[in-house]
């Protein structure tokens, strides 16, 4: 995947290969998808997954991630990190254009949009 792509922080491959073991998943690849709404924001998903024809794979951290061609676009510049949303609630996050935006890779920046314990994508089995 190139450097403008979609990009996993180190706490979230990590939290993500956990999750992959709790659910029976271990070496599965993590699949991550993103759909524009009608009102122009953009959906997230996330779910352990077998590599597709069309997919982008990319390995973070010993994870391997599956970005399908539709998804590829939205995708493009985001950034998912796994951050500590209130005092002792962790979850994921999805940064879009997190270089752009000037977000601090890996902190948790409060620009952090889509988190998944909001609604911001479909459950990844954690």
């Amino acid at each position: 995947m190139s450097d403008t792509m979609f990009k996993v922080t180190t706490a979230a491959a990590s939290e993500l290969l956990a999750a992959a073991v709790r659910s029976d998943a271990a070496g599965q690849a993590l699949r991550v998808a993103a759909r524009q709404t009608a009102d122009g924001s953009i959906e997230y998903a996330m779910g352990f997954d077998e590599e597709r024809e069309g997919d982008e794979p990319a390995a973070f951290d010993g994870l391997t991630v599956l970005v399908g061609s539709p998804s590829q676009p939205l995708l493009a510049g985001t950034l998912l990190d796994y951050v500590e949303i209130e005092p002792g609630r962790f979850d994921f996050v999805f940064i879009p254009s997190a270089e752009e935006a000037g977000a601090d890779v890996g902190s948790g920046a409060p620009t952090a949009r889509g988190a998944c314990g909001s609604g911001g994508c479909a459950g990844c089995g954690g």
